[in-house]
């Protein structure tokens, strides 16, 4: 256990004290008080009062869903560049996916999430039989595996509903991972001078 010394605090609280008040004045402590009291009243009056006159960015989910644009985050190996898309739960290709594990490597040291594991499957360009599957328990949904395949192999899709019971249920195989998600989304994000709302569905 420490014991502070009180004289010294004493004396460095004092001091900063003094300066402040040397260098506003007597009444500097409580002039500078209201002045800010006063000046973050204003800003929150105003940046509410913008607020009024913008259509909410909410609508009722699961009945809604927002429209994205694009089917999802992809990686051009070829021309080196990401194609922008959401960030959702991965595809995978089997007749690309070689097994190279480049996927898993890329997530080590990040989430850890993805581990090779055999198939049941034959496929000529993987000799090895093995597959990443996700755990979407530690997924942080960077992106980092799709930017690492250079087979066009493992891509991310707009599906974000990834909620499960148990930790169990949130690891993906290869065959599931195989199947393409159902997304249904009709709401579309209309962006205007007043900012950001939704258009109805009609």
């Amino acid at each position: 256990m420490v014991q502070a010394n009180s004289p010294v605090i004493h004396k460095h609280v004092y001091s900063s004290s003094f300066d402040l008040w040397r260098s506003t004045g007597a009444g500097g402590f409580v002039d500078t008080k209201l002045s800010s009291t006063a000046s973050g009243f204003i800003k929150t009056i105003e940046s509410g009062s913008k607020h009024l006159l913008i259509k909410r960015f909410t609508f009722r989910y699961p009945e809604e869903k927002l429209k994205f644009v694009g089917d999802g985050y992809q990686f051009d190996p070829k021309r080196g560049v990401g194609i922008a898309g959401y960030r959702g739960r991965h595809i995978l290709f089997h007749d690309k996916c070689t097994g190279c594990q480049l996927c898993a490597i890329a997530c080590e040291g990040i989430a850890e999430a993805i581990g090779m594991v055999k198939v049941d499957e034959q496929w000529k360009q993987n000799k090895k039989a093995i597959m990443p599957q996700i755990d979407y328990g530690k997924c942080v949904f960077c992106g980092l595996c799709v930017d690492a395949c250079p087979f066009y192999a493992l891509y991310m899709t707009d599906d974000y509903e990834l909620s499960a019971f148990t930790k169990e249920h949130l690891i993906y195989t290869p065959a599931q991972l195989a199947v393409k998600p159902k997304y249904d989304g009709e709401v579309q994000i209309k962006i205007d001078r007043m900012g950001a709302n939704h258009r109805p569905r009609e």
